[in-house]
């Protein structure tokens, strides 16, 4: 009977099988590309239609003059960026191809401030933008 306190010896035990080649990526596999998964796309002068839906989807009604509510605030939209380098250098992330820039109306002391997130089910419309204002009298 062996010791339990003995190591094991290497040259007795069999290599370890290894496992099938999984779905993803796990470094066994030979590298074609730069590294990263899924490419950086900004958006350009030559952007598809299908992008440009995308992006639209993802903003939804949130054009200058909406107001809408979801679970965060109730928020007056001030700006629209979709300039992909200025929505990057507001938003702080590399990635961003657009940003909203909005003003919590609930909060007395509300100030702007840019988000990034798309238009959900949870989000709803209070007030639809406005193109044109009555004038002051």
């Amino acid at each position: 009977m062996t010791s339990m306190t003995l190591p094991a010896r290497a040259e007795t035990r069999p290599p370890l099988p290894i496992r099938p080649t999984p779905h993803e990526r796990d470094g066994r596999q030979g590298g074609a590309g730069t590294g990263r998964p899924h490419p950086q796309r900004h958006m350009t002068a030559g952007s598809s239609a299908a992008d440009l839906a995308r992006v639209e989807k993802e903003i939804g009604p949130r054009l200058p003059g909406a107001i809408y509510q979801n679970v965060d605030g109730r928020f007056e939209v001030l700006a629209l960026v979709t300039d992909p380098a200025d929505a990057a250098q507001l938003l702080r992330r590399d990635s961003a191809r657009w940003a909203v820039v909005v003003r919590d109306t609930l909060r007395p002391d509300g100030q702007p401030f840019a988000i990034g997130s798309v238009w959900t089910t949870s989000d709803y419309l209070i007030r639809p933008a406005r193109t044109a204002y009555a004038p002051a009298v």
